[in-house]
């Protein structure tokens, strides 16, 4: 004897694509952790020298450019961190570094929000990240730009305001580990596939924000992303 599911599809979140009616839909999202030397230091963690290294978020944590994200729960300290994302459009595992860019559909800007205090405390009690890092609306990403039309951005500034004011400031330059190594390394550990998003690290200044800060950030080349956070979630 059967029994039917009474489950509705949940779609597949995707993300804008500049000038096209098309939409990229979105597998998973990885995060580069400590990518900057200056926010390595600023956060006191890891050798500078370090490897990458990996976690994740859900895909629908994805939330488009000009949303308000409610203030979530379960913290008390909600930061931002402005990031360079790239977007995975050919998949493969072990890719070598000489061809890692041939996998890039395109880049964008986005934000890995993030309940601090939570990361602090999973990290001293040595716990995964994720109830710090990948909760509901964690992943704000502006449209994407295919690679066709931006290329691939190897320096350009990449800043953060709140409420007007710059919070962030440092260079694709600084990143320790480039697009291409990123690449590469994550899809030694990982089969890649089209619709993957890498964001890949920020820069110094991170710091917490509160209902009714208006942030914008930018990458220089690629674009802008501005959210909004909304009142504090019940």
């Amino acid at each position: 004897m059967s029994v039917g599911l009474n489950i509705p599809v949940v779609p597949t979140p995707t993300l804008a694509i500049a000038g096209s009616a098309d939409r990229f839909p979105v597998r998973r999202i990885y995060c580069v952790g400590r990518n900057y030397v200056d926010h390595i230091r600023e956060m006191k963690e890891g050798d500078e020298r370090d490897p990458p290294f990996f976690f994740q978020k859900p895909s629908d944590a994805v939330v488009p450019d000009g949303a308000t994200i409610p203030y979530p729960p379960d913290t008390a300290d909600f930061q931002f961190e402005i990031e360079l994302v790239v977007a995975i459009g050919a998949g493969g595992r072990n890719i070598p570094l000489a061809q890692a860019l041939d996998h890039v559909f395109g880049y964008t800007v986005g934000i890995d929000l993030t309940r601090r205090d939570q990361q602090r405390d999973m990290r001293e009690k040595m716990l995964p990240w994720e109830r710090g890092k990948a909760f509901d609306a964690s992943a704000p990403c502006g449209a994407l730009l295919p690679a066709a039309q931006v290329g691939h951005p190897g320096k350009g500034a990449i800043t953060l305001d709140v409420n007007g004011a710059e919070k962030q400031r440092g260079d694709l330059s600084q990143m320790i580990w480039n697009v291409p190594e990123i690449i590469a390394n994550l899809s030694a550990s990982y089969t890649l596939a089209p619709g993957d998003l890498i964001m890949t690290g920020t820069p110094a200044g991170v710091g917490p924000v509160v209902p009714g800060d208006r942030i914008l950030g930018r990458v220089e080349g690629v674009g802008a992303l501005t959210i909004t956070i909304g009142p504090r979630e019940s």
